[in-house]
This record gives structure tokens, sequence and C-alpha cells, in this order.
């Protein structure tokens, strides 16, 4: 096992915070361009994947379903996103981009310019060692 305090494992880990840090800026910067904050923006992208309840939604963002309430709201007061019976369970309401939401969403995700440059640069062999590293690391 590869000691915590290793320079090399901190030298990786600093270097993982600068990418997730400009990654997270380029995002809000063009969820603001859509008039979507960074919050409005990631469930609005979860939502144009597939309709889900607003407790899974905070689980995937690690937050409190309040919270998602007041975004859902806000986003469904733009017509972005819609509240839908579960066919599977009546009592629950599932939270669904629309058409206007996906189709937002998928302008945002290709306004995102960071990752796509510097990953152009890697040759498709290195992409994928990466995206397996990644994959692996997520997986423990």
């Amino acid at each position: 096992m590869v000691p915590r305090t290793d320079a090399l494992t901190r030298e990786v880990v600093d270097l993982i915070a600068n990418v997730v840090a400009r990654y997270h800026e380029e995002y809000e910067e063009a969820a603001g361009k859509h008039s979507l904050t960074g919050a409005q923006a990631k469930v609005l992208a979860l939502l144009s994947l597939e309709p889900m309840p607003m407790r899974r939604i905070a689980q995937q963002l690690k937050c409190e379903p309040s919270n998602v309430t007041g975004i859902v709201d806000r986003l469904e007061a733009r017509g972005l996103v819609e509240r839908r019976p579960d066919a599977d369970d009546r009592r629950v309401k599932l939270a669904a981009a629309t058409t206007d939401g996906k189709l937002t969403a998928a302008r945002l995700r290709e306004s995102l310019d960071f990752a796509r440059e510097p990953l152009a640069g890697l040759s498709a062999q290195e992409r994928t060692v990466l995206r397996d590293l990644l994959r692996r690391m997520l997986a423990g």
C-alpha cells in the first residue's frame, strides 16, 4: 500500500483538486450563461438523463431533499422541469426535464470546453487509461 504522505500521492491529489476547481469554475460560468445557478444546472443535467424522485436527486447531489425541492420549484417555474406521478407508485412524484430542459442541459454540456480541450491532446489509448484509472479510484 502507498503511504498517504507520499510526495507523488500529494502531487496527484493536488492536481485532481486543481482539475475539479477549474471544472467547477467553468461549470458555474456556463450555468450563468443559461441564467442557472450551478446547483440548478446539476439538477437539470441529472433530470435530462432520466426522471427521478427528489430523494434520489438529493442522494446524487449529497444534499438535503428540502434543498432539491426549492431548486426543482425554480426550474419548474422556468418550464425546464415538470413533476409527474411515478407509474410504479402514485404516491411518489418524479421530477423530469421537459423538452426545453433537455435542450438547455445539452447546450450547457456542449459549452463546457475545459475538460474537452486538454483531453483532446491525449491519444485514445491515454484517454482510455485515464478513464479506467478514474473508474478504479471511484469504485474503491
